[in-house]
């Protein structure tokens, strides 16, 4: 089941991808889908077949969902930890020891109100010169942290800013369009081994390719159902919420994001998602 949202009689409305069309759900957003099989105790796959209209529409998916809330993770990859430790001056330490620790880096991200679409702007902060993209593999979730499905997702940052001082790094990671989620949000169904999948990243400067790397999700060295149960300690996340699970592919401060750049986040088994970055005030 491939789940998104679509422009439908000038509302963002919920609908099922398939066979290269969208099917609309009028009257509903993902969230309140989610909401409805929640309270129902509904298989969310089968209420969404049974709710949506029988003839599709050849549209481009919007925002997957609307979320609740927003939550990320850090140094889930041995990559991103060691990246940090340089960057930030603490030697092979600090980020390494949150790598290997039983807790996990657990952090809000934000709302709704900060996440975009496919096609929409990320944002770049107008007081940073190294703000990057965070390609990541994103959960949706259900009541009690049940993971409904999967979606792309770019946990943009203003990197220069977190390394000033680690009290500013909710600025650095939180501000307008810091969230890209799409395509659409694959079933977890679909996908029962998310380690199978491998994630590319790409930047575009006009014609020029700025950046390209790729990671299989195989390295990812926190296990799934571990920072969703640290995500819900003393903290119950309502459904509809989203927890990006981190970013093994790091950006060097020479492709930092200008105006016009396009990043593009691909997982064949999910699809692609792509941006263009603006300065945000």
């Amino acid at each position: 089941m491939r789940l998104g949202q679509i422009r439908f009689e000038n509302k963002l409305t919920a609908a099922l991808f398939e066979d290269g069309v969208a099917r609309p759900i009028p009257g509903y957003s993902t969230v309140d889908l989610i909401r409805k099989a929640e309270t129902e105790a509904a298989p969310l796959d089968k209420l969404i077949e049974q709710m949506a209209v029988r003839h599709g529409e050849v549209c481009a998916p919007s925002i997957p969902l609307c979320p609740v809330e927003v939550w990320g993770c850090g140094c889930t990859y041995e990559v991103s930890a060691s990246s940090a430790d340089a960057e930030h001056g603490a030697g092979r330490g600090l980020y390494d020891h949150v790598l290997t620790h039983d807790r996990p880096d657990v952090f809000f991200k934000g709302t709704a109100r900060v996440c975009v679409g496919p096609g929409q702007p990320i944002g770049i902060r107008f007081d940073s010169k190294f703000t990057a993209p965070g390609p990541e593999l994103a959960l949706v979730l259900g009541r009690k942290g049940r993971v409904l499905g999967y979606t792309l997702a770019n946990d943009v940052s203003a990197r220069d800013i977190g390394r000033e001082n680690p009290l500013y790094l909710p600025q650095s990671r939180i501000f307008t369009g810091c969230c890209a989620l799409g395509p659409v949000i694959v079933s977890a169904a679909e996908i029962p081994d998310v380690s199978l999948l491998e994630m590319t990243c790409t930047i575009l400067r006009g014609d020029q390719k700025l950046f390209e790397s790729s990671i299989p999700l195989a390295k990812l060295a926190r296990r799934l159902e571990t920072l969703i149960e640290y995500l819900l300690r003393a903290n119950p996340v309502p459904a509809g919420s989203v927890l990006l699970t981190g970013t093994g592919i790091i950006v060097p401060e020479q492709a930092a994001l200008q105006p016009g750049d396009t990043v593009t986040i691909r997982a064949p088994e999910i699809g692609e998602l792509s941006n263009t970055a603006a300065i945000v005030q």
